[in-house]
C-alpha cells in the first residue's frame, strides 16, 4: 500500500515506525483515546482509498484502513507507540547527521614552551569518524632563527577522529607539518625559516564519562630540512586522568616528557629535556568554556634540562 502523506517529515515517522507494529483488534477502543488526522492513500492491488490515524501525546498512533467498496475499516489495526516512533527515527538517522561539527580554541601556556594558542576543528564525516584540522601557533622567540620573533615555529595538520565505547572514547591520529627553524636549525647559515622545517605523525585519545576522564597524547617532532647536518628530532608524551567530582569540576594527575631522541649537530646527543609530574584541576562551563591548570615537580630532566617547578595554564572555548 503507497500512503502519500501530507508532509515528508510525517512519511519518514510512519515509514520508520510501521517496521515494528503491534495488532490491535478493538479499534472503537482506539478511536476514544485521541484526535483523529485524515491521510489519503491509493493502493490499485489492496483496493484501499482512505486512512485513518489516531495520535495523542505519549499516546500510541492508531492506523486503521478503510476500503473502498465498502467504506467500511478493515479488521486491522496497526498500532504504533510514539516513543516507538521517535526511537525508529532516531536509529534510522546517520551518527555523522546527529553529530555537529565543532571548532575548539585553546589559549596554552607553560614553563617551557611559553605561549601557544591551539585550534581543533572537527568534521562529521561517517558514523564514528570525523575529520580532524588542528593548528599550533607557536610563540616562543627562542624556537626562531634569531631569538627576536620572527620566523616563529608554526605547526598545521590533518587527521581523523574516531568514536567508540558509545563516543566515551575518542582517538586522534594525526600528521601535521612544521614550519620554522627549531628542527631543521634554519635556512643555510641560520638566516630564515624553513617550510616543512619538520613533520610530526601525532595520537591523542580522550576518555570521559560522567564520573572519569583521561588524557593521552604521543608526538614525534622529526626534522625533514637539514636533517643530517644540523637536525633535531623530539618525542613529546603526556598521560593525565581524573575524577568528575561535579559536571563542573574535577582533578587529577599529570605526567608528561620532552626528550631529544636525535641530535646531528657537530658532537651533538640525545636527551631528556623536561619531565614532569603533578597533579591538576580543571573547570568547566555547559556552554563550552573550560580552564584546567596544572602544575608540579621537575623529575630529571637531567643537567641540560628544565630545572625547577613546572605548571601550564589552558583555557578553551568549543562551539
Amino acid at each position: 500500500m503507497n500512503i502519500r502523506l501530507a508532509t515528508a517529515a510525517s512519511a519518514f515517522a510512519l515509514a520508520a515506525a510501521v517496521s515494528a507494529p503491534a495488532v490491535a483488534h478493538d479499534e472503537a477502543a482506539l478511536i476514544a483515546t485521541g484526535p483523529t488526522i485524515a491521510l489519503t492513500a491509493a493502493d490499485a492491488q489492496n483496493d484501499l482509498a482512505g486512512v485513518t490515524a489516531m495520535a495523542a501525546d505519549a499516546a500510541p498512533v492508531v492506523i486503521t484502513a478503510t476500503s473502498a467498496a465498502t467504506g467500511t475499516s478493515s479488521n486491522t489495526a496497526l498500532v504504533l507507540d510514539s516513543a516507538a516512533v521517535t526511537a525508529a527515527v532516531q536509529a534510522a538517522t546517520p551518527a555523522s547527521e546527529k553529530r555537529s561539527e565543532s571548532f575548539t580554541v585553546v589559549l596554552n601556556q607553560d614553563s617551557f614552551f611559553g605561549f601557544y594558542p591551539t585550534f581543533n576543528a572537527l568534521i562529521p564525516v561517517g558514523d564514528n569518524v570525523d575529520l580532524s584540522v588542528y593548528g599550533i601557533l607557536w610563540t616562543t622567540p627562542d624556537f626562531s632563527t634569531n631569538g627576536g620573533g620572527g620566523d616563529l615555529w608554526t605547526e598545521f595538520g590533518i587527521g581523523a577522529n574516531f568514536y567508540a565505547m558509545d563516543g566515551a572514547l575518542t582517538i586522534k591520529p594525526q600528521i601535521g607539518i612544521l614550519n620554522g627553524a627549531l628542527l631543521s636549525g634554519g635556512a643555510a647559515g641560520g638566516t630564515g625559516g624553513n617550510v616543512f622545517d619538520g613533520v610530526v605523525p601525532n595520537l591523542t585519545m580522550n576518555y570521559s564519562d560522567d564520573a572519569f576522564e583521561a588524557e593521552f597524547y604521543g608526538g614525534y617532532y622529526a626534522a625533514v630540512r637539514n636533517r643530517n647536518t644540523q637536525g633535531l628530532d623530539f618525542l613529546h608524551t603526556w598521560i593525565n586522568a581524573g575524577y568528575k567530582f561535579t559536571s563542573n569540576f574535577s582533578a587529577g594527575a599529570h605526567y608528561e616528557i620532552l626528550s631529544l631522541t636525535r641530535n646531528s649537530n657537530p658532537g651533538g646527543s640525545a636527551s631528556n629535556v623536561y619531565q614532569w609530574v603533578g597533579p591538576y584541576v580543571q573547570f568547566s562551563l555547559d556552554n563550552g568554556f573550560f580552564t584546567r591548570f596544572t602544575a608540579g615537580a621537575e623529575m630529571g630532566g637531567g643537567a641540560d634540562g628544565n630545572q625547577g617547578d613546572f605548571y601550564k595554564l589552558a583555557v578553551g572555548f568549543s562551539f
